[in-house]
């Protein structure tokens, strides 16, 4: 565990996983595990050929050798990896509702780090801002787990605006087999449409687009004196005058978002800050379970 790691910052993962573990029974019933599947057929063994078997299942080449017909047997290859994209961006220091998106993001990747390892699947994770700040392989153990949501919670980063095609770009290069993709970001970034794109054919991949309140409706009666989290540039906004006009701006890049998934075949499940229900992952789970049965 990191020297560096404050008492509270430790205190605030305990406080998390308290939280997440008791979430976590019930994410698992609403199907996180026919949700996602394994990677597929293994081959297990061969063995003679037996009236039924299917034909297209013969090894030619142990028959030939042999003299009389021997199938191929397969096996699920249940095990998962899951992967974690989180955006560790300047914007992320943000929140109205006694909270920031990152601690959201944190506890977002408790709950489903904690659901993968109860289902024997490894989890791993990548920080991002505009450029990758951390890679952590997928392992799969409860104090993996928790240094997951440790350095979710406590990275400093060095960049402060946001690549989300650098992310995607490199899971592509580090992630060789697929992986179910869990991308937490506020997606305040642009032209990531492609890359999205390619790691959705190689991976699975659902948004979690994060946002706190203000994003949605700009309060009323009061001014800010602002600072662009990403640029550093400060700026004095009346919420009266300018409330219109950034309700609007933040209504169409919610719309455009969600286009953009569609387009790329992208799952979303999205979240805001302030207290922590698992409501909208246990309503994904269920929905995406009916469509795959």
């Amino acid at each position: 565990m990191p020297a560096a790691l404050s008492p509270e910052v430790l205190r605030h993962v305990r406080r998390i996983e308290i939280t997440a573990r008791r979430l976590v029974s019930d994410l698992f019933a609403g199907s996180y595990s026919s949700t996602f599947k394994g990677r597929g057929m293994e081959f297990a063994e061969v063995r003679e050929y037996f009236p039924g078997d299917d034909v297209r299942s013969i090894d030619w080449n142990v028959t030939a050798r042999l003299g009389h017909p021997f199938v191929k047997k397969f096996i699920e290859e249940r095990e998962l990896t899951v992967m974690f994209l989180v955006d560790v961006s300047g914007s992320q220091s943000f929140g109205s509702r006694g909270q920031f998106k990152s601690e959201r993001a944190a506890e977002i990747t408790a709950l489903l780090a904690l659901s993968a390892l109860r289902n024997n699947d490894k989890a791993g994770l990548m920080l991002f801002s505009d450029r990758v700040e951390k890679y952590v392989p997928p392992r799969k153990t409860r104090g993996h787990v928790l240094r997951l949501v440790r350095e979710v919670l406590s990275h400093a980063p060095q960049g402060r605006g946001t690549s989300i095609k650098t992310a995607l770009d490199t899971l592509n290069r580090v992630q060789r087999r697929r992986a179910v993709v869990f991308l937490i970001s506020d997606f305040m970034d642009a032209g990531y449409e492609r890359a999205l794109r390619i790691a959705q054919g190689r991976h699975d991949v659902v948004a979690v687009p994060l946002r706190d309140a203000w994003e949605k409706i700009w309060p009323a009666g009061v001014r800010f004196l602002v600072e662009d989290a990403e640029t550093g540039r400060p700026a004095s906004v009346p919420a009266a005058a300018a409330g219109g006009a950034i309700d609007r701006h933040n209504g169409e890049r919610r719309d455009r978002l969600a286009r953009d998934l569609r387009r790329s075949g992208t799952d979303a499940v999205f979240a805001e800050t302030g207290p922590f229900e698992a409501k909208a992952f246990l309503k994904f789970f269920h929905e995406r379970a009916k469509r795959q049965h």
